[in-house]
């Protein structure tokens, strides 16, 4: 609750990157109060009055917990200076959990024990000098089971690290590659309407009308909304007639988006002369397209030739659809010339000239106007009737002139040639994109290498092929994700050193990161997912600073063994002991803190209704609580 109260104080939104750090930071906020409340209940037992036993744990563990939650501070710390549009928008997450963290040092070591005080009842002293966990059977087990391995720790260490390369090595050689963002099933999608040809308002918008008549009437549509272009329109490509925009129903109630667009693209696949191309809603950080390139050489005859060939490999090794660039359209465009000696001798001139040529095409401005309710005028124009327009009408023009009404014709020609497009440039040089879309099963990465590996022998000399798009947004994110866990690491290593005076047990508790990135990788495997790049790269971050939490609470208890006079062997045997109800009970509480963003699960509270796999690409299904007997079910 303080979390979110600091949350709107700063002025965050309630968004879903807000929404996914209280969801990830849930588990982790009551480490602090687990080991500090177990420790009061151990003192309990050992016959302290309430008083004595939450005093003397919260004094006992606040240099621990305090050194906990640091060091899960310094691996969100550098994710505040994310870069870029990925930095932008995933900025509110390392912000919540720290603000939620400082919540909860207050809660464990200031309320927690201030309640704990009032609300304790005097229990009774324990008449056993026995620790609990060795009355259990599972306590008797783990205690047996540790007291065999710290007779042969080099053993014990050898084989973690031989199970460690083992994961390693076979992420390498079976991994399922890299990808940016995870993709969810989207609530809505888009068409694009290609067509090339100089077509009028009236024709593109009838050809629209037709595309939305093959694709109206889908029951898994709750609406649709179409809108033709008169202009084309540069952001979505020069040969883009028209959109149509789906609002898709609910997911548990239709088939998964892929299904229902491969169903549309097979409804209005027989209309001619036109290319659909089927766009889902984009989730997370960037825009456009996944592949992006951008081609540039010194002779634009070298660059045109890079692009063809570019985008034919795209087809011969398959993986890209919807490939696109933007070079300007072929087309004809009519030239103007005028004799200008011949339009002085009929006294006449070039600016006459084109002005009645102004009336066959945009028409001639007389005046403009400016309405009393707005700020922009509004221009005036002569045309001449819409039959009138064309070509053949300009031969007939006729202009006002010293000797009467003269043919246009006898100082004008009209010549045909190629339509002059819009140059593109990037940092100075003429550059050509090439985007394209990806086939489902693929992946960015791995086909990006295959396109440059076929091309790198293949490819005229003297081209440029940049690559840019949520490519240039993944390396981006890469470089940066990774000096900010180094940077973690340093910082955890200078709060260890400060809290136990020794960088071998500093380097003992940092090991902890190195054996759960194994843990990560073999989780990757079984799972078959890719390595997400936002997402596992920021997992991994945050969990170097929550696996040393309980590393951190065992050392402390093994020094003050130590302390006590205990041999190293004794001593690790009683930490592990003595902390092992409460490292299980952070472990668990972190990993239940997460379980409903694993298993996907979606609470309706009103319907009431519980969903299974709700953010899974391939869909998921609900479970409704049953209506009352003869009584209809809720709307919905």
């Amino acid at each position: 609750m303080t979390g979110i109260v600091l949350v709107w104080a700063f002025g965050f939104t309630l968004n879903i990157v807000v929404l996914f750090a209280l969801i990830l930071v849930a588990g982790m906020l009551v480490d602090g109060a687990i080991v500090v409340s177990e420790l009061a209940d151990r003192h309990l037992r050992d016959g302290q009055t309430p008083h004595e036993a939450w005093l003397n744990a919260a004094s006992r563990m606040s240099w621990p917990v305090i050194a906990s939650t640091a060091t899960t501070l310094a691996v969100f710390i550098p994710l505040l200076f994310w870069p870029g549009v990925v930095g932008q928008f995933m900025k509110y997450l390392p912000a919540t959990v720290i603000l939620c963290l400082l919540a909860s040092l207050a809660m464990a070591l200031v309320f927690l024990p201030t309640l704990g005080r009032l609300f304790t009842r005097t229990a009774a002293a324990s008449t056993s000098a026995t620790p609990e966990e060795a009355t259990t059977s599972f306590g008797r087990g783990y205690r047996h089971l540790l007291a065999r391995l710290l007779k042969h720790p080099a053993w014990v260490l050898l084989i973690a690290l031989l199970l460690m390369a083992l994961l390693y090595t076979g992420y390498a050689r079976f991994n399922h590659g890299v990808d940016f963002f995870p993709n969810v099933e989207p609530d809505s999608a888009q068409v694009l309407v290609r067509a090339r040809g100089d077509f009028s308002a009236q024709e593109t918008d009838a050809i629209v009308q037709r595309v939305e008549a093959k694709l109206s009437g889908m029951s898994e549509v709750r609406a649709l909304y179409a809108r033709s272009f008169a202009v084309p329109n540069e952001q979505m490509g020069n040969d883009v007639i028209g959109m149509l925009q789906f609002q898709f129903i609910d997911w548990h109630e239709r088939r998964p988006a892929q299904a229902i667009l491969d169903d549309m693209a097979e409804r209005a696949g027989d209309i001619p002369g036109i290319t659909l191309e089927f766009q889902e809603q984009e989730m997370g950080p960037g825009g456009g397209k996944p592949i992006v390139l951008e081609v540039s050489a010194t002779n634009p005859d070298v660059a045109d030739a890079g692009v063809n060939q570019l985008t034919q490999l795209m087809r011969e090794l398959g993986g890209f659809t919807d490939i696109q660039d933007n070079r300007s359209l072929p087309g004809v465009e009519w030239r103007v010339n005028v004799d200008r000696e011949a339009a002085a001798r009929m006294g006449t001139d070039v600016t006459t000239i084109g002005s009645a040529v102004q009336l066959l095409t945009t028409g001639l401005q007389v005046a403009s106007y400016r309405p009393p309710e707005v700020s922009d005028e509004v221009d005036i124009r002569v045309r001449l009737p819409e039959n009138w327009r064309s070509l053949d009408q300009l031969e007939r023009l006729t202009i006002n002139t010293q000797r009467g009404q003269v043919p246009i014709s006898h100082f004008v020609t009209l010549e045909p040639a190629p339509k002059v497009g819009t140059l593109n440039r990037i940092d100075g040089r003429r550059a050509i994109t090439i985007d394209a879309d990806l086939a489902p099963g693929y992946l960015a990465d791995e086909r990006l290498g295959a396109l440059m590996a076929a091309g790198s022998d293949s490819l005229p000399d003297g081209l440029m092929v940049n690559v840019a798009g949520e490519q240039e947004d993944q390396q981006e994110s890469m470089q940066f994700l990774a000096s900010a866990f180094l940077i973690a690491i340093g910082l955890m290593a200078l709060i260890l050193v400060t809290q136990f005076n020794s960088f071998y047990q500093a380097g003992l508790v940092l090991s902890a990161i190195v054996f759960s990135t194994a843990g990560v990788l073999m989780g990757l495997l079984i799972t078959g997912q890719a390595f997400g790049i936002v997402m596992v790269g920021m997992g991994v971050i945050a969990l170097a600073g929550i696996v040393v939490n309980n590393n951190i609470v065992l050392i402390d208890t093994y020094n003050e063994l130590r302390g006590q006079g205990m041999t190293p062997g004794e001593a690790a045997l009683e930490a592990g002991c003595l902390r092992l109800r409460p490292v299980l009970l952070t472990a668990i509480t972190t990993v239940l803190g997460l379980m409903p963003m694993v298993l996907g699960i979606n609470v309706d509270l009103f319907t009431p209704a519980l969903g299974f796999n709700a953010l899974l690409p391939s869909g998921g299904h609900r479970c409704r609580a049953p209506s009352p007997a003869g009584s209809p079910s809720p709307p919905r």
